[in-house]
């Protein structure tokens, strides 16, 4: 199994950090940026076509609770079971930039910031 280490290109378009992720770690996902079966996810089409290495770098929504596709109903609730905040996240990344959130995630050893 893999060890949680600082990695910015292991922050997910939508914020979460992979580098924490139990699957990641147990190398059975290959992380958000790597993941080409993840065509379903609205966020990695958007910020791939946008060409954002997350939706920190969106200029169009200053709060990604404001955009559709970030924060929509199922992101809510999955949001809510998970106590999974990653609005903070995005938030986050712009404070501190891609590699300072990468740092803190790993840090925490979590993949989310908590509500």
């Amino acid at each position: 199994m893999k060890e949680i280490v600082a990695d910015s290109k292991l922050v997910a378009y939508c914020g979460l950090y992979c580098g924490a992720c139990g699957a990641y770690l147990k190398e059975k996902y290959p992380g958000c940026h790597d993941n080409m079966k993840a065509s379903w996810c609205k966020v990695r089409a958007c910020c791939l076509a946008a060409g954002y290495s997350s939706c920190a770098e969106c200029r169009e929504f200053s709060d990604s609770k404001e955009c559709g596709k970030y924060h929509n109903f199922i992101s809510r609730i999955f949001g809510f079971v998970l106590r999974s905040d990653r609005s903070a996240c995005i938030a986050q990344i712009r404070q501190k930039g891609t590699e300072g959130h990468a740092r803190e995630m790993a840090a925490s050893g979590r993949q989310t910031m908590r509500p």
